[in-house]
């Protein structure tokens, strides 16, 4: 399984973004996908994901009701957008999208799991990330 994310850029606090993350490969009806960012100086955290059906999805506390996970399914490749609404300064990160096989529920309770932190929160596939800046 392949993700590339685009879409980052430079935005005022109020702005919008969306985030794509295109994903490629075999068997990708088994693949949950998460969202994570990642601060200049801080840990990478759990940002948003959503099921391989794109039926189920779940937020960090900061982000619910700016931001939106929503997922285009064909036969063999997928896109899953992140889309940024009233960004803040705070929001300001390296954002990648990354791919576990099986429930999302696990994606969304490794964010909280200090063990799975440690593993880069057991996800099976990374893509390289999107700089989002979000100027004051």
């Amino acid at each position: 399984v392949q993700l590339q994310a685009s879409g980052g850029g430079l935005v005022q606090a109020g702005g919008s973004l969306r985030l794509s993350c295109a994903v490629s490969g075999s068997s990708l009806d088994y693949y949950a996908i998460g969202w994570f960012r990642q601060a200049p100086g801080e840990e990478r955290e759990g940002v948003s994901c959503i099921s391989s059906s794109g039926t189920l999805t779940y937020y960090t506390s900061s982000v619910k009701g700016r931001f939106t996970v929503s997922s285009d399914n064909s036969e063999n490749t997928r896109t899953v957008y992140l889309q940024m609404n009233s960004l803040k300064p705070e929001d300001t990160a390296v954002y990648y999208c990354a791919a576990k096989k099986g429930p999302v529920l696990a994606i969304y309770e490794a964010w909280s799991d200090y063990g799975s932190k440690q593993h880069d929160y057991d996800m099976d596939y990374w893509g390289k990330g999107t700089l989002v800046t979000v100027s004051s």
